[in-house]
């Protein structure tokens, strides 16, 4: 289902219904990477959060948000703004970030360039929509304490959803690394730690879609046979194999 607007405020897609569920009520909330504002005007319309300001990097999705805003009497309560990144959000303005509909290196790198910004912050509620394992991993070296993880299958795609508060950085340790294997650390960065243990169901669907298409995968590199595709063979079998660890949470 696609974000649309109503009447009496908007309709979210799933997606970011999930997101919108995810924020602390009370929050005055800063989405980065608004497009056109339908998450704030969702949010301040059902008295989740008594302020937005929502931002993006193009002005084309702003002036979208702009109209939207507009539209529905809210421009007291929404702040727009032109922004890379936290670049054009001051210390303290909201208590909730909103980063969704970006890459995880993307993420990361708004994070770093505002780390300050962020650690000030009660919540960051992230939904990225690749490098998933890399951004979880920045997170924990970060001192970011994931608390809550949600995941939702729309249209075909899966998109996966992470809450997280500033918390005490702890120093990084090499066999943490998401790349180590098959330890815990390696697969809470690439499944998520909360999906895993609550057995999500979302999650166990992705796993055994993805085990699926290895399997098929692997099974056309056997034909292939070649000193390349025995390389990515090796890969295959790796990545099964921590999907067959993940799948062990659910018994």
């Amino acid at each position: 289902m696609e974000t649309r607007e109503s009447k009496g405020g908007v309709v979210l897609s799933g997606r970011l219904q999930m997101l919108a569920d995810m924020v602390m009520p009370g929050n005055r909330l800063v989405d980065v990477g608004c497009d056109h504002g339908f998450l704030s005007i969702y949010l301040v319309r059902a008295g989740i959060c008594p302020g937005a300001i929502a931002m993006d990097v193009r002005e084309g999705p702003l002036a979208g948000a702009k109209r939207h805003v507009e539209a529905q009497g809210l421009g007291d309560y929404i702040s727009l703004r032109l922004s890379d990144g936290l670049s054009a959000y001051g210390a303290g303005e909201a208590d909730t970030l909103v980063c969704a509909g970006m890459g995880g290196r993307l993420m990361e790198r708004i994070l770093r360039q505002g780390m300050e910004k962020a650690y000030g912050l009660q919540e960051l509620i992230l939904q990225p929509q690749s490098e998933i394992p890399q951004l979880r991993a920045f997170l924990r070296r970060e001192g970011f304490l994931v608390t809550r993880e949600e995941a939702v299958l729309e249209e075909g795609k899966y998109y996966f959803a992470m809450r997280a508060r500033p918390g005490t950085k702890e120093p990084f340790s090499a066999d943490a690394d998401h790349d180590g294997g098959n330890n815990e650390f390696c697969l809470y960065d690439l499944y998520g730690e909360h999906l895993l243990k609550q057995r999500h169901p979302v999650l166990f669907s992705y796993l055994r879609q993805r085990r699926s298409y290895l399997e098929r995968l692997g099974a056309s590199l056997e034909e292939a046979g070649s000193s390349r595709a025995g390389s990515r063979r090796e890969e295959v079998r790796e990545e099964t194999a921590r999907i067959e660890a993940a799948l062990a949470y659910y018994g």
